[in-house]
């Protein structure tokens, strides 16, 4: 099944570090981020989930849930953490999934559906598409995704940044500008009329082009 924003998330049950997780069940009201990787003890995968326990406390500000995905089974997540927090600093400090029979891999289409066969016996190498971050929003629709290859590591400031994005204009007509952070001024989509515009901001925004208007951000 191809994935694209705006589907909803597919909902599935899974083991993970923290217990059975019901996917839809355990978002609730807030937003998730769902970020997998394609092997237990590989190097790159080892410094971003060391750096996503770090950064936890900005996306819980966010009414942000993380979940975290690989390719193998909890009890090699468990193990997997220790070094984890030997060599960052941090251990994860959400549930990591266990998907040992690549049955989320598969249902967001980050391995083919038709593979056989369980994590057992599989390299990085035979997993290198699971490198997915799914951005998904209390309505349980995919808001935003990324992939990455094995060998770049991801970053997540700027997953954070694209989480404000999404947030700030599911909640505001609006859009934001190339390199755009919170507090920047934002785009008045064409979708809104220059009248639409006067009366949702009174104290004036820049014209720039007919198609490109700029008003400072909202609160």
């Amino acid at each position: 099944m191809s994935l694209r924003i705006g589907d909803t998330a597919p909902d599935f049950t899974a083991q993970t570090t923290e217990g059975t997780l019901n996917f839809h069940e355990w978002i609730g009201d807030s937003w998730c981020i769902l970020f997998s990787h394609p092997k237990d003890f590989t190097p790159v995968c080892t410094t971003e989930l060391g750096y996503m326990a770090k950064l936890k406390p900005e996306f819980d500000k966010r009414n942000t849930k993380i979940v975290g995905l690989s390719v193998d089974p909890v009890d090699n997540h468990t193990a997997w953490s220790k070094d984890i927090e030997e060599t960052q600093g941090a251990a994860p400090n959400y549930p990591m999934i266990g998907d040992e029979k690549l049955e989320v891999a598969k249902l967001y289409d980050m391995l083919p559906a038709e593979l056989q066969g369980t994590a057992e016996g599989r390299t990085p190498a035979d997993n290198a598409t699971v490198r997915s971050v799914f951005v998904i929003g209390p309505d349980k629709k995919i808001k935003a995704m990324l992939v990455y290859p094995m060998t770049t590591g991801r970053d997540f400031n700027e997953v954070l940044r694209l989480l404000d994005s999404v947030q700030l204009t599911s909640k505001h007509t609006l859009a934001t500008p190339v390199n755009w952070k919170p507090g920047e001024d934002v785009i008045i989509p064409p979708s809104v009329s220059d009248e639409e515009a006067k009366q949702k901001y009174p104290e004036g925004f820049t014209t720039l082009k007919p198609y490109l208007r700029t008003v400072k951000q909202p609160s």
